[in-house]
């Protein structure tokens, strides 16, 4: 079994994808990790140096190597790997897509104390916010296109949306 989360940063695809895989006895996969891993650098680097159409194509073809594995996995996906270079539907083909839809004022506590996400630096909480918005009504689209949709993300929501027991 496959699990790729999707979502906004700061939605808790890393916590509970930890969670989930702990509890299903699967690998842990975190995208933007691997990301670093395959280019020796962090991403804030990435971006800096090469920009974010060098880390669209190498995070597009590490989600498809991981996609293609015949091992099960709960994958927490960057913010944006669904929704550039068809990122969607290479998850959707391979494993099941698992959208963590939380509102952009929990997204902004969360990531305000993050200063690690390029795409999000910004000067004050309200350019925060305003950013969180925006890139959520372009992603929108994208994110429900997921199999599963959950409004409200916990581990226990997940689990009782795949029909897996506690």
């Amino acid at each position: 079994m496959k699990i790729f989360l999707i979502g906004m940063p700061g939605s808790g695809k890393t916590t509970l994808g930890k969670q989930l895989a702990t509890h299903l006895q699967v690998e842990f996969v975190d995208l933007d990790t691997e990301i670093e891993r395959a280019e020796s650098k962090p991403i804030s680097d990435i971006f800096l140096y090469q920009g974010e159409d060098h880390f669209r194509i190498v995070e597009a073809k590490i989600l498809r190597e991981w996609a293609t594995h015949q091992r099960s996995f709960v994958m927490a996906t960057g913010g944006g790997a669904p929704c550039f270079h068809h990122g969607i539907s290479v998850i959707n083909e391979y494993g099941i897509s698992v959208f963590l839809d939380c509102p952009v004022e929990e997204l902004a506590e969360r990531v305000k104390r993050n200063r690690e996400r390029p795409l999000l630096l910004a000067t004050d909480e309200k350019e925060l916010r305003e950013r969180l918005e925006r890139m959520r009504q372009a992603r929108l689209s994208c994110y429900l296109q997921a199999k599963i949709v959950l409004p409200q993300p916990s581990l226990s929501t997940v689990l009782k949306s795949l029909d897996i027991r506690k």
